[in-house]
């Protein structure tokens, strides 16, 4: 793959289906991969096919398809479909197919197409509860991720029948945010993807707090969440463990991150204070209100109707500046890593940068990354970023989807935490 290619747009995609009931579900994630500009080429396996049939993957992916390595036998399929792979999506991954590709077999021409491919390959496991815990399958995800290959954890929920458990596939849209992050994501020589986070925990902040006026109204802002949620996946193909603090986000929780769920500043702060002393770094990337009620009204703050000039006062307080505070907490210690995020507009004479870089040397954080927002950043998918240091002198830039801009931040902090390991 070209090292310039990081998004989907343009990739060669190959998904492979494996036999399960959720097959159904990967026909929507090939329209999205299909949607991103990505060219999907679908190989299912024999068995996957009781429960979708060619028709729709080649409708949706506008491609014929092939199973057998003995078709289309002239331009050598079982070896060009994985030898021309931008990127691999496995979905879903049956407890027989993962146990195929830990061993190698080469019996299809999916399990051909794996063993020839140098892209990443992305992994989206679904069975029952019994079979994703049976210790055959633990030890064959557990080979498949040494190897570089990205392993997703399963979704909790109903699977087939009454039961209910882990093994359940992740969302379309989950899976195919995994996919973003995995082709953006920094390679190995053998071209898998970097898994250079590997045992470190990592704690997320995401979205943006709402500060309670009343039963009915708050203060908020734009933030969407989806930095952090970029973030987030881009941490966990690189092999970290996650735990999101999601501030009124709707999107779907990547597979394998813990998410807790907050509300406004205060809900925020308690949430990274609980968890910031046993994680190996801290990233901020959620919207905190500056401000709260002093005193929120336990009815609906009504007009008064006699006048029209006749407006509420409300009252504001200082919400706690999390960031600062888990600075001050942390002292001379060198874990967690803490990388704070600075929305900025300029004002005063100030530039927006220069305001960012103040606001870098007063909070002390590791990593600043500066984002101005006049460039209309909230609810979009790209952003551009300036990523300061202690001092708000520059160690990088990063532009484009979020998904590498995430890549960026993190390529910043793997290099610090490798630093904080070296120290003795």
């Amino acid at each position: 793959m070209s090292s310039e290619l990081r998004t989907l747009e343009g990739a060669r995609v190959l998904v492979g289906v494996g036999g399960g009931i959720a097959a159904y579900k990967t026909a929507h994630l090939v329209r999205g991969l299909v949607a991103s500009g990505a060219s999907v080429r679908v190989v299912p396996t024999e068995a996957s096919l009781a429960f979708v049939g060619a028709a729709t993957w080649e409708a949706l992916s506008h491609h014929p398809v092939l199973t057998s390595v003995f078709e289309d036998v002239d331009e050598v399929a079982h070896v060009r479909h994985g030898q021309q792979a931008d990127l691999v999506v496995i979905a879903p991954a049956t407890a027989d197919l993962l146990a195929r590709m830990r061993i190698g077999r080469a019996d299809d021409l999916l399990t051909a197409s794996l063993l020839v491919t140098r892209a990443p390959v992305v992994v989206a496991p679904a069975m029952h509860t019994e079979m994703w815990e049976h210790p055959s399958t633990r030890e064959n995800v557990a080979v498949l991720r040494e190897r570089g290959l990205v392993v997703l954890e399963p979704a909790v929920g109903r699977l087939t029948g009454p039961d209910s458990g882990p093994g359940r596939l992740p969302e379309p849209e989950a899976i195919l945010e995994a996919a973003r992050a995995a082709i953006a994501a920094p390679r190995t020589a053998d071209g898998a993807v970097r898994r250079d986070l590997v045992g470190r925990e990592l704690l997320i902040s995401a979205g943006g707090t709402r500060e309670r006026l009343d039963p009915v109204r708050y203060l908020a802002n734009h933030s969407s969440g989806k930095q952090g949620w970029a973030l987030a996946h881009a941490a966990l193909v690189r092999g970290a463990r996650v735990h999101l603090a999601a501030a009124n986000v709707g999107l779907e929780t990547p597979p394998g991150a813990v998410r807790t769920d907050v509300g406004d500043a205060a809900e925020l702060a308690a949430t990274i204070a609980a968890h910031r002393g046993s994680v190996d770094a801290l990233v901020m990337a959620a919207a905190v209100a500056d401000f709260t009620a002093a005193e929120p009204a336990d009815h609906k703050i009504k007009k008064d109707e006699s006048s029209t000039d006749s407006v509420p006062v409300i009252s504001l307080r200082r919400t706690e500046d999390v960031l600062r505070s888990s600075v001050l907490d942390r002292g001379d210690a060198q874990r967690p890593v803490i990388v704070g995020f600075a929305a900025e507009t300029g004002g005063g004479g100030a530039s927006a940068l220069e305001l960012a870089r103040a606001k870098a040397r007063r909070k002390g954080a590791d990593l600043l990354v500066f984002n101005d927002i006049t460039t209309g950043v909230f609810g979009a998918d790209e952003n551009a970023v300036r990523i300061l240091d202690a001092e708000g002198a520059d160690r990088g830039a990063a532009a484009g989807s979020k998904t590498a801009v995430a890549h960026a931040v993190l390529d910043e902090l793997v290099g610090l935490l490798a630093d904080v390991s070296s120290t003795p």
